[in-house]
């Protein structure tokens, strides 16, 4: 049976959600992993948290150093790993119940790279925030949209090398509402894993709360788009 060209970028970011992290990464890796979820006294699902977390990982990154994937192919810069439910102290609510999927989750491929994805990221994060699937989906799509990502990183032909503080400055020039307190970077090693935008519950851009850290290498490398 042949495998689709995406599912295997959608099982390593499926792999970047787990608690576990994969042999020889970094911490700035698992950063958002190595936080653990707490329930914070809210009811399951209740939607009781502070803000949203929008991860948007760095296909390429993956790529850098397996290029003869088929995935890899697919000429993917920043996609859409997940939208994520935060609590302000610190930690997140995770696996909140068993409610019904998005009515059609084939019109997201264009923003998430692969079917399990999408049902992993509905079942662990989406299920935490009080909305009905289609609902919360909308709401990821407008954030997303609402992301300018600035003109070097669409779809760089060439690696780029900067520091984390430099990159953040890029996204905030080319998005104004977004500060320096609303916005990370996270890295796996010297390479650029995700850039992590904090908003409210109404998807306008907001400070990030405790445990959200930026990566902490003076330099990080941004592998091209192949």
């Amino acid at each position: 049976m042949k495998i689709p060209a995406v599912s295997v970028l959608g099982a390593l970011l499926l792999l970047s959600c787990s608690q576990t992290p994969p042999p020889q990464a970094s911490p700035e890796y698992k950063r958002h992993s190595s936080r653990s979820p707490r329930t914070n006294g809210a009811p399951s699902g209740s939607g009781a948290f502070d803000y949203y977390l929008l991860t948007l990982s760095w296909a390429p990154e993956f790529c850098y150093s397996k290029p003869d994937n088929p995935e890899c192919s697919g000429h993917f810069g920043f996609i859409v790993h997940g939208l994520w439910p935060q609590y302000n102290a610190g930690g997140y609510p995770e696996n909140c119940g068993n409610q019904p999927g998005p009515s059609n989750p084939s019109s997201l491929l264009d923003i998430m790279p692969d079917l399990s994805l999408i049902e992993h990221e509905w079942a662990t994060h989406g299920t935490c925030t009080g909305l009905p699937a289609d609902d919360y989906f909308a709401l990821l799509r407008r954030v997303r949209a609402s992301v300018n990502i600035p003109s070097d990183f669409v779809a760089p032909q060439r690696q780029l090398t900067l520091s984390p503080a430099d990159l953040k400055q890029e996204f905030e020039q080319a998005n104004p509402g977004i500060t320096d307190s609303g916005i990370a970077v996270s890295c796996g090693g010297p390479y650029l894993v995700a850039v992590e935008i904090c908003y409210t519950k109404d998807g306008t851009p907001t400070q990030c709360g405790g445990g959200i850290r930026d990566c902490n290498k003076p330099s990080i490398r941004v592998p091209k788009v192949q």
